[in-house]
């Protein structure tokens, strides 16, 4: 199991919860730049969870017909529903960035401070 499944399967809740605002934007003092913060992580962690799947599923991958294929099928069927059972990206990021297992840094030379 990889580090990130080991990560999200700890204590992730598979379905939304409401947060209170004022903690997320408590953490950067600007609620919009904490959004930010979370969407990038979330499209981190997508990534990282896409090429995981798309690397389990070429084991399986065939250019013949034969009968074995549906007993493959079944696998590979059974490794794409454990992954749509993973908590949704921005679920996990959003936990991330509200118990500080997320790094960042504010760049000074940025034009809208």
């Amino acid at each position: 199991m990889s580090k990130l499944r080991r990560q999200i399967s700890a204590n992730t809740a598979n379905t939304a919860e409401t947060k209170d605002l004022h903690v997320i934007k408590g953490k950067t003092g600007n609620l919009y730049e904490s959004i930010a913060i979370i969407a990038k992580r979330a499209n981190q962690i997508n990534i990282s969870l896409k090429e995981e799947l798309h690397n389990k599923l070429e084991e399986f991958a065939s250019h013949t017909d034969s009968l074995e294929e549906i007993h493959e099928n079944k696998e590979q069927i059974e490794i794409s529903r454990a992954y749509e059972r993973m908590p949704n990206p921005s679920l996990l990021a959003t936990q991330e960035f509200l118990e500080d297992k997320i790094y960042f840094r504010k760049n000074e030379d940025d034009l809208f401070n």
